[in-house]
């Protein structure tokens, strides 16, 4: 498959699914995508989220994704807070990162991420229940732009501008 074949896509809400979103191709386990290609099996949003061991131990989990979009969910738990007794800016950093891979990483291409930055506007306690939906701003060539926002329940508490590159296909 290789790259997306679109040189520029531009996403207008955050957070919204394409009007022609399949969920059969967004939801990583869906029956649907039971026996994928090989390429499939080894590139894209959900083979990198299999192997994504360190979003899988803090209980990152992904809600739904698809080309250009994701959402995904954390709890706030013990060992994510700092000697204040708030959530450690890394971990929401890697929560919002977590969730900028996966809508960047289409079927068929492996992407990662080229830089990235954070704002933290409010502080999370143990125990919150934290959501982040990020979406495509532009996409051009191998090089891409997604801003991600972290909320917890209506409070957007972060948000999250990565810039992303996508690989030449392996020879």
């Amino acid at each position: 498959m290789g790259q997306p074949t679109h040189d520029t896509t531009t996403t207008s809400a955050a957070g919204a699914k394409p009007a022609d979103a399949n969920p059969a191709e967004s939801n990583p386990t869906s029956e649907a995508n039971a026996n994928p290609t090989a390429a499939d099996q080894l590139t894209g949003a959900a083979a990198m989220f299999a192997n994504d061991r360190a979003s899988q131990h803090l209980g990152i989990t992904v809600d739904d994704h698809g080309p250009g979009w994701a959402q995904c969910s954390m709890r706030v738990s013990e060992i994510m807070t700092n000697g204040h007794d708030i959530t450690h800016g890394g971990y929401i950093f890697l929560f919002a990162d977590t969730t900028f891979a996966m809508a960047c990483n289409y079927p068929g291409s492996i992407t990662v991420a080229s830089g990235g930055d954070i704002d933290f506007l409010k502080p999370t306690h143990l125990g919150d229940e934290l959501v982040a939906r990020g979406h495509e701003v532009i996409k051009q060539g191998r090089s891409g732009i997604y801003d991600v926002t972290v909320t917890r329940g209506d409070e957007i508490i972060a948000t999250y501008r990565g810039r992303s590159r996508t690989l030449p296909p392996r020879k």
